[in-house]
């Protein structure tokens, strides 16, 4: 391996993508046991790689040099093989405050939490101290000297202004779950999250639902990446490169999601998208009518329609996880706000918007077989979707020229 990444579970891992978008070189996923990382380290046979969790500290006395914020943060993420000799450096801290930037997220003089206790909670405690955090404060769900449990945190540290989530929780695949509960701050501001799979946890959800400012740790997964490839290389990097890669990440990673009406077009506008961006098209009805074995007139005559939302909502919370895909769901699939949750994760909701007049009766959507029942759907569900939607569409146009539009918006 030349260049690449080791840690100890990394099938979640988005930084050969990135790194092959920045770099002219291939670069390796090596998943590494704690028992053999030192036999890796002596041997030294690469030129550069990156280390992630649970490696950041572990790397350390192999190395001959660290530098400065490195040895400060006490955590390695790259190093660098020059003439035998390996370097050590941490561009995490580089990569999470341009994510602190990029939202405008001011931290001096406030309280901060920072969620976990590990390599990168040191990091972004170097990251929140020279911003000029107030008071900085941690909370784990284990026993560790220095960190407070939930319970305390609620209690006794309502008035934390910043939240900073360093562990894992909420990493794919345990996309459900969430470190903490943000309605417990009133006079929370700002939220963090180092996880970037998915795209935006269920943290990151709801301080959007809450109005705060927040972001996901996809930018720093970015930005940190090409900070690693200018130790890699020597070449100078600018914040135009961060955006750049960022943006060229998102738009291969994001899920592209079809909201809307029957008959608005969803699956052969679907079926566009998937062929002009390469991704895959799952179309969560066909998803349903696989775990059912039949087609979907036969769940409502036989079970109903609550059985009918119970096996969409499996389906979408399966489809969910799944990254780089366009996604043409059923028109009743916004009815379930666990259902809009869930595709948001890893996905922006365009509404195909077609006037109810262009809309036409079909036999294998009991809920719409005939233009009284199309007419009562529509009316109940069009402000859901104007509510739930990211972006609205026309969709009074051909499939291709709708298609063209939501094309139009991802390169935005």
């Amino acid at each position: 391996m030349k260049y690449g990444l080791i840690g100890e579970h990394l099938k979640h891992s988005f930084s050969k993508a990135i790194h092959e978008q920045i770099g002219d070189y291939v670069y390796e996923i090596l998943e590494i046991e704690p028992q053999n990382v030192e036999s890796f380290m002596k041997k030294r046979d690469f030129c550069g790689i990156n280390v992630t969790i649970p490696y950041k500290e572990t790397v350390i006395p192999y190395l001959d040099y660290i530098d400065d914020s490195a040895k400060k943060i006490g955590a390695v993420n790259t190093v660098v093989n020059r003439d035998g000799k390996l370097y050590g450096y941490n561009t995490d801290y580089s990569g999470m405050r341009a994510l602190v930037m990029r939202i405008g997220l001011e931290i001096k003089n406030k309280k901060v939490l920072i969620i976990g206790t590990g390599g990168t909670s040191k990091t972004a405690t170097a990251v929140v101290s020279d911003l000029g955090a107030k008071e900085i404060i941690y909370v784990s769900n284990i026993s560790v000297v220095g960190a407070l449990t939930y319970e305390e945190v609620y209690k006794s540290h309502r008035d934390v202004e910043i939240i900073f989530n360093t562990s894992p929780v909420g990493m794919y695949p345990k996309n459900e779950h969430s470190p903490i509960d943000l309605e417990k701050f009133p006079l929370l501001e700002g939220v963090l999250d180092v996880v970037y799979n998915p795209i935006r946890t269920k943290l990151v959800r709801q301080a959007k639902a809450l109005g705060l400012k927040s972001e996901g740790g996809l930018y720093m997964l970015g930005a940190q990446a090409v900070y690693a490839y200018q130790h890699f290389t020597g070449n100078e990097i600018s914040t135009d490169l961060c955006n750049k890669v960022f943006n060229k990440v998102l738009a291969e990673k994001e899920n592209i999601v079809l909201v809307g009406m029957p008959s608005s077009g969803k699956t052969s506008i679907g079926t566009i998208l998937a062929e002009k961006t390469g991704k895959t098209l799952v179309d969560t009805d066909k998803v349903i009518v696989e775990k059912a074995g039949c087609d979907i007139p036969t769940i409502f005559k036989n079970h109903g329609e609550e059985y009918f939302r119970m096996l969409e909502a499996e389906a979408i919370n399966e489809v969910s996880r799944l990254n780089g895909i366009v996604t043409a769901t059923g028109g009743g699939a916004i009815l379930k706000k666990e259902n809009v949750d869930n595709l948001k994760q890893n996905g922006t909701l365009y509404f195909l918007d077609r006037d109810l007049s262009l809309l036409l009766p079909t036999e294998d959507r009991p809920l719409s077989s005939n233009r009284e029942a199309i007419e009562k759907r529509y009316k109940e569900r069009y402000p859901i979707y104007c509510q739930v939607a990211d972006v609205r569409v026309n969709g009074n146009l051909t499939v291709d020229g709708v298609a063209e539009l939501i094309l139009k918006e991802i390169k935005k």
